[in-house]
């Protein structure tokens, strides 16, 4: 469920951001992650930093001094301003908004966005239902006019990043507020997986995008020009670009939404000799940072002895592309299903990567070496790659509670770990058609070495969509850091993360110990993930990060510079107008694989009247008193206007205190004037009696 906080109405000059090219940012933009952030969210923040970057030409820089930039700070709820205001900036990520998702979307509307539904169109696309809207938040459904935002020349879209969910600020359980007039985007709208493809076009638009910065190349072999690749000269045979059109012949790029459609490129190894080859070789690639990740889905259906080499060509010194160094080679195997692969490649300066298909046996080859969707960026690879095969049947032979344990994988320091996948939530979980997953850690070979428990490692859970451009891709990611104060009462207040030797329970499978879950009862419905492409092959693909993050501890730095208000000399910065947004309610739980977890619904319906007693940290902005504890400084009266905090500042005959928490001191004009004049007389007078003294020592 997500619960929308209010949102501020805004002047018509602040509604000029998206029209106004004053207020479109230069890159990189720079920004502070302020230390009144939870550590988890200083880690999705710069994760979602590398969505921007992998999906367009936006990026950031830590601050220098700038006089535009965003500071990242935690207030109440998740909320941005609109475009650049030439000063710094907040950009609120609360409680439980530490989602990636969530802060691209407060990040869009820094860069210029309005909600999808502020459009002056809505009304041919959705229906506001006005009379189940909360008292006093009427406001967040207005359209804004077509002198103040601009839809960049795109269609409406139900899919966008930018929308409302159907039950936002809704005063009854079992209505809601705003409904698509195409009932099947009802279960669309308010999706909070990554950019729709409409976001990205509009936010390159704005912006003028040509490329992206970590995104190398990209190719899926539906063009015959191959995307630029060549073949080799000096081998055996040759790459042949293929379609899935002959018997046994299956593309990845389309598999399951167009029969008899779809390109991939093949070699044959069941003719010929034992150890021909053939090199399928990428275009001159110029990196800009010292790693990348190749990524591409194979499938190896000849010989087990068949081989597929990746190999890079390097600059040799002389400026020349030639020197070749082998990474890494895929063995054939009995498995013949599209499998997925990552490759490191370590490159600072021009390259080429290659594909080496070699034969094995051919006498008993039935087939040969498939390649398709290939990936190159400059991110991290994934530490850990789970398949789960099948995933219709799985969901045929499990019932909500039933839960699927994955390999163990280790991280960098060597810290074993793995997820838990429940196909139909937990036993608990409140809502019916939804995958829950979570995470626990795993003992392994290291465990002696390794200190415990284990805090501050950010884990990033991500369902994978298939889809073979990776700037479409809107996969579901989920994000939480340990910390020594996770603890279970299952385990007498033990630590979650503490040695799964101690603490965990034995699985015969990977004959390790593992941990209680630390997840999500409702990740993603069944639904989207067969709307989307989660499911090519049939084959679920997770993927999960396990990293230290104990150097964001301490991130904020000094503002260097200060913005001179007409008011007065400000001592901080000004008074901002905001766009504020409640987080997502989708909370982070935690239980035994074999227990029973309780979580929430991402889209579940919720109502002011009987909502019965709730923890404070449960509690939604609105319901929350601002003034509890009072926000404001040196003294402000702290009043609670429409569930946020207002200062009524204190004013002397001397001083007077401004800011949104009266934390700038000014001196009265009166008052400064006669101490100017005091000074100057003072100084004046010092003058004239040194002079007179200088004198009389003369004479």
């Amino acid at each position: 469920m997500t619960v929308w906080a209010e949102e501020k109405q805004f002047s018509k000059n602040s509604r000029n951001g998206l029209r106004n090219p004053g207020a479109r940012w230069k890159f990189p933009i720079p920004y502070i992650l302020a230390d009144n952030l939870e550590l988890n969210a200083k880690g999705a923040i710069l994760y979602a930093f590398e969505m921007f970057r992998l999906k367009s030409c936006v990026d950031f820089k830590p601050y220098e001094g700038e006089s535009s930039y965003i500071i990242f700070q935690q207030f109440n709820g998740c909320w941005s301003e609109v475009g650049d205001q030439h000063v710094g900036q907040n950009l609120s990520i609360g409680q439980r908004c530490d989602y990636k998702a969530i802060i691209e979307h407060e990040i869009l509307h820094a860069l210029g966005f309005y909600h999808e539904q502020s459009r002056s169109d809505r009304d041919d696309y959705v229906k506001i239902w006005w009379d189940e809207i909360l008292p006093g938040y009427q406001h967040n459904f207005n359209t804004y006019d077509d002198n103040f935002i601009t839809d960049l020349n795109t269609p409406y879209d139900y899919e966008s990043l930018m929308h409302y969910e159907p039950f936002s600020f809704n005063k009854n359980a079992s209505f809601p507020t705003i409904t698509a007039k195409i009932p099947e985007f009802n279960s669309i709208i308010g999706q909070r997986l990554d950019f729709s493809a409409i976001d990205l076009e509009r936010l390159n638009r704005m912006y003028n995008c040509t490329t992206t910065h970590t995104l190398l190349d990209h190719c899926a072999f539906e063009k015959a020009n191959i995307c630029g690749m060549i073949q080799g000269t000096r081998d055996d045979a040759d790459w042949v670009r293929e379609d899935n059109t002959q018997p046994g012949q299956v593309d990845h790029t389309l598999v399951g939404q167009c029969t008899g459609a779809g390109y991939f490129m093949f070699f044959n190894t069941s003719s010929g000799l034992a150890e021909e080859a053939a090199l399928l070789e990428s275009r001159i690639l110029y990196p800009k940072r010292k790693q990348q990740c190749l990524q591409f889905f194979y499938r190896m259906t000849g010989s087990p002895s068949d081989r597929l080499v990746i190999w890079v060509r390097r600059d040799d010194g002389t400026g020349n592309v030639r020197k070749l160094v082998k990474v890494e080679t895929f063995q054939g195997d009995i498995d013949q299903n599209w499998k997925i692969a990552h490759v490191i490649l370590r490159e600072e300066k021009k390259f080429r990567y290659l594909f080496q298909g070699t034969k094995g046996d051919p006498q008993n080859s039935n087939g040969g070496i498939y390649l398709d969707d290939i990936t190159l960026t400059e991110t991290p690879c994934p530490t850990g790659v789970w398949t789960v095969r099948n995933f219709s049947q799985v969901l045929q032979n499990t019932v909500k509670g039933d839960a699927i344990l994955s390999p163990r994988f280790y991280n960098s320091e060597g810290y074993g770990f793995g997820l838990t996948l429940y196909p139909h939530g937990r036993i608990n979980s409140n809502s019916l058609g939804y995958l829950g997953l979570a995470f626990h850690l795993c003992s392994g070979e290291n465990d002696a070495i390794l200190e415990w428990p284990v805090e501050n490692r950010q884990a990033i859970m991500t369902i994978l969509d298939q889809q073979p451009d990776v700037r479409k891709r809107m996969s579901s990611s989920m994000v939480f850091t340990t910390s020594k104060s996770q603890t279970s009462s299952a385990m007498n207040g033990s630590v979650i993360w503490d040695n799964p030797s101690i603490v965990g329970f034995y699985d015969q499978n990977c004959q390790c110990y593992r941990t209680m879950d630390w997840g999500w009862s409702s990740v993603i419905s069944h639904q989207m993930l067969r709307r989307r492409s989660f499911l090519k092959n049939d084959d679920l693909i997770i993927f999960v990060d396990f990293e230290d993050i104990t150097h964001l501890n301490q991130t904020e730095v000094p503002i260097k510079n200060t913005r001179l208000s007409p008011q007065g000399l400000i001592l901080q910065g000004q008074e901002q107008q905001t766009s504020e947004e409640g987080s997502s309610r989708a909370l982070l739980e935690k239980a035994l694989p074999s227990s029973q977890g309780q979580g929430q619904p991402s889209r579940r319906k919720r109502s002011v009247e009987g909502t019965g007693p709730m923890e404070d940290h449960n509690w939604p902005p609105y319901f929350r008193d601002p003034c509890d504890p009072n926000p404001c400084q040196n003294e402000g009266i702290c009043v609670n206007v429409k569930g946020m905090a207002s200062c009524r500042c204190v004013s002397d005959h001397t001083f007077f205190y401004t800011g949104e928490r009266c934390q700038a001191m000014q001196v009265h004009g009166s008052i400064l004037g006669l101490i100017i004049g005091g000074t100057a007389g003072v100084i004046f007078l010092t003058f004239t009696i040194i002079s007179t003294l200088s004198k009389k020592m003369r004479q």
